[in-house]
């Protein structure tokens, strides 16, 4: 059986005050002509649908479009809702789309829902398909009073547990797939990510124990976190457009997977291919001085003046009006910065790249001492920790 991993379409982004909306609708098309081609049995969508819950009326068409193009091909759909979505907005209808091939995850309920797909051609095994939205500690907690549920790997494993059993003795018979979006622990991140601070919403990838392949969303580049013979293949096929700058350099493709006799790929013969996506607009990196980026010869015959820009200006001095100028060039510039002696000298705070070991806890107390010069006492530190631990209490 054949299936397609996609996440994390974002619709309606807006990036450097950009809209992605001709990118995005550009890019769904390419991805249906590669349906087209490929031929798949399913199409697993691991969430971030949209770029925020209350999508614009625009990314709102764009889904519908491509929802009603896919539900007009011989094909199932799974979809689950991500952080940046409403659980509740992207299920509404979700019954009734069930008829159609489009099957949407539910608001998180205790249970993760399960659709199977019966092998084709009398050879294959069962596929089960579960979809389980994205869920934070809280979301879990109201349905499991019990359960001593405080980090994002307790919440996982007991919506895990809960439906499947510790020993994962409930999952059906046949190749058992899982649709999420979570952040699981080692994956690599990008600018455009939303960060949670000190890394709470992390994961532990033992948590998957059981199941044959993980399809995630929430990581913008393509990477695999497992793999190995007797582990489930957990694996982040990242989104099908950059969304920031520090993707320049990424490769966006459509992950097949495939399943099956005859497969070589490991535990339950699951195999993993890319399919490149080519942008309408690329997005790219360029640094010199003003006048070497403005001659003709530097930018004729490329694609520079169609692609998504970060110019970095070498020029000791600022650039009167820099940006407008630059534009008259190159129309799809989106940020400016300079690389020089004043900026090389600008200070920061040391310290920021580690922000994600550290709880909330540890960097409030590092900014305490940053801006007061002194550390905080030990009755000060105990108010900050009772103040942080309501609010994961009361999150929603």
């Amino acid at each position: 059986m054949k299936l397609i991993h996609l996440s994390d379409l974002h619709l309606g982004k807006r990036v450097n005050e950009f809209s992605m909306i001709e990118d995005q609708e550009y890019i769904l098309k390419k991805i249906l002509e590669i349906i087209d081609e490929e031929q798949p049995d399913a199409v697993l969508i691991a969430g971030d649908v949209y770029d925020r819950s209350v999508p614009s009326a625009e990314a709102v068409s764009l889904l519908d479009d491509f929802l009603v193009s896919l539900a007009g091909r011989d094909l199932e759909v799974f979809l689950v809702s991500g952080n940046h979505d409403s659980a509740e907005r992207l299920a509404f209808g979700g019954r009734i789309m069930d008829s159609s091939g489009i099957h949407i995850a539910p608001v998180f309920d205790g249970k993760i829902r399960t659709v199977t797909l019966n092998g084709r051609g009398g050879g294959d095994a069962d596929v089960n398909i579960h979809m389980l939205p994205f869920i934070k500690p809280a979301s879990v907690r109201r349905f499991y009073p019990d359960e001593e549920i405080v980090t994002y790997t307790d919440a996982v494993r007991c919506a895990i547990e809960g439906t499947f059993g510790a020993d994962r003795s409930g999952l059906p018979g046949g190749v058992n797939i899982i649709v999420s979006h979570q952040f699981v622990t080692g994956a690599s991140r990008s600018d455009s990510e939303e960060v949670s601070v000190g890394g709470t919403d992390n994961i532990d990838a033992s948590v998957f124990e059981g199941f044959d392949y993980v399809a995630l969303g929430h990581i913008h580049g393509p990477q695999d976190i497992g793999g190995t013979d007797g582990a489930p293949r957990i694996r982040y096929c990242g989104t099908p457009l950059k969304y920031s700058f520090s993707e320049a350099a990424h490769e966006k493709s459509v992950t097949i997977v495939e399943t099956g006799e005859g497969v070589d790929g490991g535990r339950q013969n699951i195999a993993v291919r890319t399919v490149p996506l080519i942008p309408m607009r690329d997005m790219k990196e360029i640094k010199g001085t003003y006048d070497d980026l403005t001659l003709r010869s530097y930018y004729e015959g490329t694609s520079l003046q169609d692609d998504y820009l970060h110019v970095i200006l070498t020029d000791e001095d600022d650039v009167p009006d820099a940006m407008a100028k630059l534009r008259t060039v190159y129309p799809y510039l989106m940020k400016l910065d300079y690389d020089n002696t004043r900026t090389r000298h600008t200070s920061v705070i040391e310290g920021a790249d580690a922000a994600e070991q550290k709880s909330p806890g540890q960097l409030f107390a590092d900014f305490f001492e940053e801006q007061n010069g002194k550390p905080m006492t030990e009755e000060q530190a105990a108010a900050v920790q009772d103040m942080i631990e309501k609010i994961w209490e009361d999150e929603a």
